[in-house]
């Protein structure tokens, strides 16, 4: 097995069991998968490289990458992603690494594999204020909205079946459609990734958003996200795991979190105002890969 900690020697063409490894070392090239409007995760704030939290994270996983080969002039090329395309692009080669917002769940392992994970959030709605919605049972009967391709479609339509809920599901391309469907009364709810309803939320603060809109509900599931990348690479899996691992417990991750999720960020220096969750605390505490479905 490889090892990317400081002072290792650079592994040799002989040493490298990784697929991906060596990939990148015959090609100088590290491939990412980035998203272009998943505030504060990874999304384009400057026009040419993305940037976030978990864009941050996978940054530290290629400074490991280029101590591990010995590449201090290892390339990194962003290739954007969707909820739609990122696990195909991963295994098919396109992508070497995706850290954004993709959820680790049982069913994907079959597909991908997974690194420890990044962060842990509850499934909300986000509401009109005032609306009669404040539970998930409220649903019932009413038109929701959730983006395609993501966790909480498949979440919503299996709650639809056991429940009885005779709710229609609509799906939008992206988060900002989703809640556009809330904002012209096409749906009642749009359930999503709690962070990702108060970044939809934080993008207007500059209007009527936070006054006219509530994030509701006792979490429903909770679910965490993870890096990806293509399965069967155990030692790309240990470096990986070995970068999260060390930045959670050493406290770089509490001070990343703090940077993206309670102080302005670019590119209009909004603040989301999202206090640390005790599962996120629990997390960094105990660093792991388990998915929470």
């Amino acid at each position: 097995m490889v090892c990317a900690c400081a002072g290792a020697h650079a592994a040799s063409a002989d040493e490298l069991e990784s697929a991906t490894l060596r990939k990148i070392r015959d090609t100088g090239t590290i491939v990412l998968g980035v998203r272009e409007a998943a505030v504060p995760f990874s999304y384009i704030a400057d026009g040419e490289h993305a940037t976030g939290y978990s864009q941050d994270i996978a940054l530290r996983i290629v400074d490991a990458v280029r101590a591990t080969l010995g590449l201090p002039g290892l390339q990194v090329r962003e290739v954007p992603v969707s909820a739609q395309d990122r696990i195909q692009l991963v295994q098919n080669g396109s992508v070497d690494l995706e850290c954004s917002t993709t959820a680790h769940t049982r069913e994907r392992d079959s597909q991908v594999a997974f690194s420890n994970s990044i962060f842990v959030y509850g499934v909300r709605m986000l509401v009109k204020r005032g609306s009669p919605v404040k539970e998930f049972d409220d649903l019932a009967g009413r038109t929701v909205v959730t983006t395609t391709g993501t966790s909480e479609e498949r979440l919503l339509r299996r709650w639809n079946l056991a429940h009885g809920m005779n709710m229609r599901i609509i799906v939008a391309k992206t988060h900002a459609a989703s809640f556009d469907e809330v904002k012209t009364d096409h749906a009642a709810a749009f359930v999503m990734d709690e962070p990702l309803l108060y970044s939809a939320l934080a993008s207007g603060r500059d209007g009527n958003d936070v006054r006219d809109y509530a994030i509701v509900g006792k979490p429903v599931s909770a679910e965490v996200y993870a890096c990806m990348f293509r399965r069967g690479d155990d030692d790309f899996k240990h470096l990986a795991d070995d970068v999260i691992a060390k930045m959670q417990r050493s406290g770089e991750a509490d001070t990343l979190y703090r940077r993206w999720f309670e102080a302005p960020i670019p590119p209009s220096g909004v603040n989301l105002q999202m206090p640390m969750s005790p599962a996120l605390k629990a997390l960094f505490a105990d660093p792991n890969d388990r998915p929470l479905d």
